[in-house]
């Protein structure tokens, strides 16, 4: 779990995207799109972060169990609510993402705390995740890229806020990531089936 001050902590330079507002699957491929380098050659993974032992920390094993789900999705997937990526497994995870995908781009996903107004919007920002910011904890970073998804409000008895959060609002916003990410992926596997469009221009006869 991620809140603005604390595990792990998102950048403000991202756009929110309320989860059920109309296009809202394609505003945040769209987005998530215009993070990946145009040419990329490299693994793209998908690494989800959280735990089910706590409802509003289960949104990125949810959108991990999602994607695993899906037919045809050519990102890897890691962290499920079968094998979840948390703070005692993160550095063991990570290793062995990078051992499996040496020349990775990794696409973090995390369930964050903020503001009021925020609750159920999805952000996309550049760089890290960055574990235990705000609890003086030192945990790997993680992440080229990260999508968090604020489902409670922060500033206050945050673990608390976390167990109370509604797993109604968290299962709808991690379809919504889920399917965005999907939607991203099949784009990025259509353009490059595309065949390159070669000219050929004749001289004019002289």
């Amino acid at each position: 779990m991620s809140n603005k001050r604390s595990f792990f902590e998102p950048n403000s330079n991202g756009n929110h995207i309320l989860y059920e507002e109309r296009d809202a699957i394609e505003k945040i491929s769209l987005n998530l799109l215009s993070y990946i380098p145009i040419n990329c050659s490299q693994t793209i993974v998908i690494a989800c972060i959280g735990t089910d032992r706590s409802t509003g920390d289960s949104l990125g094993p949810l959108v991990g169990t999602f994607l695993s789900e899906k037919a045809n999705f050519p990102f890897f997937v890691y962290g499920t609510l079968d094998d979840p990526i948390h703070a005692v497994n993160l550095q063991e995870k990570l290793t062995e993402i990078k051992e499996k995908h040496q020349d990775s781009f990794i696409i973090a996903v995390d369930a964050c705390l903020g503001r009021m107004k925020n609750v159920g919007t999805v952000q996309i920002a550049d760089g890290p995740l960055k574990p235990g910011a705000g609890v003086n904890k030192q945990l790997p970073e993680i992440g080229d890229i990260h999508i968090t998804g604020i489902v409670n409000i922060s500033g206050f008895m945050e673990f608390f806020v976390l167990q109370n959060t509604r797993l109604n609002l968290v299962l709808k916003m991690a379809r919504t990531i889920a399917d965005s990410i999907h939607m991203a992926g099949q784009s990025k596997t259509k353009k490059k089936s595309l065949p390159p469009i070669s000219w050929n221009f004749k001289e004019e006869a002289t």
